[in-house]
């Protein structure tokens, strides 16, 4: 019965952590352009945080439950079995007719140290998961109970939010969703994604440089990047 229950995946290095605390959802998809990554590692709009107006950033290493129908034992089971440092990944095939866990399972996965919870389905107990301050991603709220009905499976490779998930991954949350990135591929998507978190850093002084100058009305320096200036040149 319980044949495609599968261990933890080992926890991702603390450095690689650590470096993508410090960037976001889209600079990981930024660092995954190019790669031939399905969407950029990036999960369907519809997987959103249940509250988005917590400010709260979700970075782990991927375990994963595959099941159906509403139906959460997997997800339980995969909880009591998990530790500290793990997001948990749930394809739930967008299953639409019932929720597939509250407040009890988000409770015990703060308890337990799980950094978060997404799933391609619903979920339900707003205001207890608020309360709580897990980070959890679904495609949205229904009140309806949950089924016990079928072992699922564990820590298996699975689909969410229309991307491709394997036990290791790094997942990133943030209010914009969720970025998956491949275990294979995350060092070199963590490099690019950093480049491009120092662009953007000198683009902000540019613009905040190009404002002060409006109000003070001196010379204004040059706004657009080079980039936009190479394109434009090339149209003449």
């Amino acid at each position: 019965m319980y044949d495609n229950y599968n261990k933890l995946p080992s926890l991702l290095p603390d450095d690689v952590i650590s470096r993508a605390r410090r960037l976001n959802p889209a600079l990981l998809c930024d660092g995954m352009k190019d790669m031939g990554i399905t969407m950029d590692g990036c999960m369907e709009a519809s997987i959103m945080p249940v509250n988005p107006k917590q400010n709260m950033i979700m970075v782990g290493t991927a375990l994963t439950v595959d099941t159906d129908l509403g139906d959460n034992l997997p997800i339980h089971v995969a909880t009591y079995s998990a530790g500290p440092g793990y997001v948990m990944v749930v394809d739930g095939k967008g299953y639409k007719e019932r929720p597939y866990f509250g407040d009890l399972v988000i409770g015990a996965a703060k308890a337990i140290g799980i950094e978060g919870i997404v799933i391609d389905g619903y979920t339900r107990d707003v205001d207890g998961t608020v309360a709580i301050g897990l980070p959890v991603y679904s495609k949205g709220i229904m009140q309806r109970g949950v089924l016990k009905e079928s072992p699922g499976k564990i820590n298996v490779p699975i689909m969410c939010g229309g991307i491709q998930i394997n036990p290791g991954d790094l997942v990133v949350g943030g209010r914009d969703g969720v970025t998956v990135v491949p275990r294979s591929n995350v060092y070199e998507v963590l490099q690019k994604a950093e480049e491009k978190a120092a662009y953007e850093d000198e683009r902000d002084v540019i613009i905040a440089e190009y404002t002060k100058a409006v109000v003070e009305e001196t010379d204004l320096p040059q706004l657009a990047p080079q980039w936009c200036l190479d394109l434009l040149a090339k149209m003449d």
